[in-house]
């Protein structure tokens, strides 16, 4: 993920893609968008940040493991809030739902899945404070 600490509240600030096998759509995106896939320790197993030809991470390749199981295959993007809680509130009094989460990520930081009211899927990110 981009450096949080840099963050534009309301600016989209990573993109991932989860899916069941993460390794071989990975290798589909290298050979169709020229990223170049950097491991991502998980544990036992690893994500990818893909890296595009500037050097710069522009996304990542999950499995749908560990805090992404049993989420369907999709590409979340993910927006900067400045109150986590206040936005699934705000999801929620106004017809979306929560689909996983908050979960921390990082340390302090913090993300959750949200359905939106025509089932669109995407994560809020609240960066820690500094």
């Amino acid at each position: 993920m981009s450096d949080p600490t840099k963050a534009v509240m309301g600016r989209i600030g990573w993109i991932d893609l989860t899916v069941d096998d993460a390794t071989g759509v990975r290798d589909f995106h290298a050979q169709v968008a020229g990223w170049k896939p950097e491991d991502l320790k998980m544990g036992d197993y690893s994500d990818f940040s893909m890296v595009a030809s500037d050097g710069t991470p522009v996304a990542g390749v999950c499995h749908a493991r560990g805090s992404n199981v049993g989420l369907p295959p999709h590409w979340p993007i993910y927006i900067h809030v400045p109150d986590l809680d206040a936005s699934l509130e705000a999801c929620r009094a106004n017809g979306g739902t929560i689909v996983a989460g908050p979960k921390s990520f990082s340390g302090p930081s913090r993300y959750a899945v949200i359905r939106d009211p025509a089932g669109a899927v995407a994560a809020l990110f609240q960066a820690a404070e500094k």
